[in-house]
């Protein structure tokens, strides 16, 4: 049972009481209310506040706005909420994560590639600032995973790297940048993720590392955190074969459940062997890692009786909502370990002064402070962080710097996902690098990818015949003095992991201009795209399709700044061919 005295609640006598006599007040209907953390997708207030008044939810998470819908949004949350709510953000970099116009700073690969555990810091110090700001109280960050293959895309850009003791300081420096707004933070994805190249969202993560090698990595991680006083930990739809058997021999394969399932890992590995006192959530109820596990009249009660405290949004609510009742009343959930969830669920609430804010209508701050989001003093620090994170893989050729006063003209690529991720519009990214490049000095000719000529003349001969015939070499090489290809490929929940994709077979974008002209391959996402392109020459990872990451990006490659970003060899993705 739960220690509200100990780490990482440290609660007084007082609001000990105020849990305790919470609990004793409540209706059932209400316990059970609070183990759920509600996904507001339609944000229809009368329907919101329908949920909040019938189903006592004790967190929310939402679909992001700009900084004056989410303020309102949350400050609505309070007012209609019996107990105060933790409302949960997920700012892995900056405060993009808590409204949509927040300050992005940087991922956790850029962290990892500055080698600056300040980036780090000023990462959880703007999410903290800009997330309360906007009435948050709860961060889901950070992740706190290890990269080891370099096929996962699903932490490919939010995981610090594979090393187990820079992951541990650079998690140490986010959490203290976020400490500064007093919000609990949210490690996440136990056991776990990085192993392998699945998505928990589309099958049951595996970490197949034996129980040893899983304590020097992902175990040394999540002890070091917990004796860092973490309060939540955001249990993955991953199982780990190797504890669930050492600690259950009896278990045959078909046993093997995700952790979010697993009293084992929950119980027996995470509290009892690591020592965590805080509160336990579950990823997404809605991923498939969680959903094929068991029926879903099971999953529901079955998260909690096996030792999380909240469950991860609705299906149906009503439905979802009865499930967790039934299993209950059908002793799926004991009441001592409703008790202890509850205790938890308030004593994170306690902890963080909710029920002292809402007597003295402090649950919100004032409106006037949400201009600390983009003040001149974060972009600053977003500033400083691209500098520090923007790497060059090779340049093999010796071809940089490529400058305006010597390369001129230039042809521009953007290889971006299928239009139908971004609601069939142009890619916004393109725009943005060919104002930068031009204001860098450079004459731009932007390609239109079979995609782009798609969205404006549809799908023809005509549009066919533009994204697939090259021309005379000789013309494209007196015509241009380089080629930059920017890479913008990104993928959700749809596939198990995201490939360089051109845009039609066949496509004029594939690189046959490399060898013509000096050519340069920047990615703003993923850092992995050299298993598709190992020709490329000269390769860089920016890790991010922000304005200002493109802008410090040309200036490096003109030589007006220089490379400071660090890699490991995951970029090289086991192959020889591409170091060449």
């Amino acid at each position: 049972m739960v220690d509200l005295k100990a780490k990482p609640f440290y609660l007084k006598d007082e609001d000990i009481q105020w849990v305790e006599e919470t609990i004793e007040h409540m209706t059932l209907e209400e316990k059970i209310g609070q183990l759920f953390i509600m996904l507001d997708r339609k944000k229809d207030p009368e329907e919101t506040k329908r949920i909040l008044k019938e189903y006592h939810i004790g967190g929310c998470r939402y679909q992001s706005e700009d900084r004056e819908k989410i303020y309102e949004q949350n400050k609505f949350y309070q007012e209609n909420s019996k107990i105060p709510v933790l409302i949960a953000c997920n700012c892995d970099s900056g405060g993009n994560g808590a409204c949509s116009d927040g300050t992005y700073v940087a991922t956790a690969a850029a962290c990892g590639a500055s080698d600056d555990y300040s980036v780090s810091y000023d990462v959880g110090y703007v999410s903290g600032k800009e997330a309360k700001a906007v009435g948050c109280n709860w961060d889901f960050g950070p992740v706190c995973d290890l990269l080891f293959n370099w096929r996962n895309t699903i932490i490919n850009t939010r995981a610090y790297g594979k090393e187990t003791e820079k992951v541990i300081e650079h998690c140490k420096a986010y959490i203290k940048g976020v400490k500064e707004s007093d919000l609990a933070v949210c490690c996440k994805h136990f056991p776990g993720d990085g192993t392998e190249e699945l998505d928990q969202h589309l099958v049951m993560g595996i970490n197949d590392l034996s129980c040893e090698d899983w304590d020097k990595t992902y175990g040394t991680v999540y002890k070091t955190l917990i004796d860092e006083g973490i309060e939540s930990i955001m249990v993955g739809h991953i199982a780990l074969p190797s504890y669930s058997k050492k600690l259950r021999p009896e278990m045959k394969d078909e046993d093997i459940l995700p952790a979010t399932l697993s009293e084992e890992l929950l119980q027996d590995l995470l509290r009892e062997k690591l020592g965590f006192n805080g509160l336990l959530l579950t990823d997404a109820s809605h991923m498939a890692g969680l959903t094929c596990a068991k029926p879903r009249r099971l999953q529901v009660p079955g998260a909690i009786a096996a030792g999380c405290d909240m469950f991860l949004f609705f299906n149906d609510i009503e439905e979802d909502f009865e499930y967790m009742m039934q299993g209950y009343r059908e002793g799926i959930i004991t009441e001592e370990r409703l008790h202890d969830a509850l205790r938890r669920i308030l004593g994170l609430k306690a902890s963080l002064k909710l029920h002292e804010k809402r007597k003295y209508g402090k649950l919100i701050q004032e409106k006037q402070e949400l201009r600390v989001i983009g003040c001149e003093k974060h972009l600053e620090l977003a500033k400083k962080a691209a500098d520090a994170s923007i790497t060059l893989v090779k340049d093999t050729k010796k071809i940089l710097p490529i400058d305006s006063k010597t390369h001129k003209r230039v042809c521009t690529f953007v290889i971006s996902s299928s239009p139908i991720l971004r609601k069939n519009v142009e890619d916004p990214v393109k725009k943005v690098i060919k104002e930068e490049l031009e204001n860098a000095g450079y004459d731009v000719h932007m390609h239109d990818s079979y995609y782009d000529l798609m969205l404006k003349d549809g799908i023809n001969l005509e549009t066919e015949l533009k994204s697939v015939i090259i021309g005379k070499v000789e013309e494209f090489k007196k015509k241009y003095d380089a080629v930059f290809v920017f890479i913008n490929m990104k993928g959700y929940a749809q596939t198990n992991n995201v490939r360089l994709s051109w845009s039609i077979g066949h496509s004029v974008e594939i690189p046959w201009y490399m060898q013509e002209v000096p050519t340069v391959f920047i990615s703003l996402n993923y850092t992995n795209h050299l298993i598709d392109i190992p020709m490329a020459k000269t390769f860089i990872n920016a890790y991010a399709p922000t304005r200002e990451v493109i802008k410090q990006t040309i200036d490096k490659i003109a030589g007006r700044s220089e490379f400071k970003g660090q890699f490991d060899d995951n970029v090289f993705c086991g192959r020889w061919d591409t170091r060449l």
